[in-house]
């Protein structure tokens, strides 16, 4: 897994704006997956209604991004592999959960080395988070 970016000098959650920032993030994120056909694969995984999951990712990413642990102080130890484990992962749905969350910071103008410095955070979390193998290439 990747270094949480809240290690890092100036906490993302500040340069965002903190909690309304992240939340904007978070709401674009999830705004883009109901509204994208590229993240369908992605969107299925999730309930229908997406308020709860919306309210746990803006939790989870306010802690770890550097702000206050809201994630921690409802549920515990975020202990992400486990509590996705019952979803099938593989480089499919990394690569759509990343293009949507990319997708979400450029819409919101979010300064072009903050997203940058995101996106690496990000990736290695989501590649991390992978629970299925890849899949071999078929030759032709």
């Amino acid at each position: 897994m990747s270094t949480p970016p809240s290690q890092l000098p100036i906490a993302p959650f500040e340069l965002l704006g903190g909690e309304p920032g992240v939340r904007a993030l978070v709401d674009r994120f999830y705004d883009l997956m109901d509204l994208e056909e590229a993240y369908a694969e992605l969107r299925a995984m999730h309930p229908g209604h997406l308020d709860e999951t919306r309210n746990k990712l803006h939790w989870f990413l306010c802690g770890w991004l550097g702000g206050p642990g809201l994630y921690e102080q409802r549920f515990g130890h975020p202990r992400l592999r486990m509590r996705h484990f019952p979803y099938a992962i593989g480089v499919k749905e990394r690569d759509q959960w990343l293009a949507c969350m990319d997708q979400g910071m450029a819409e919101l103008d979010i300064a072009p080395e903050l997203q940058m410095r995101l996106r690496t955070a990000f990736a290695g979390t989501a590649d991390w988070m992978r629970n299925q193998p890849e899949k071999a290439v078929e030759a032709s």
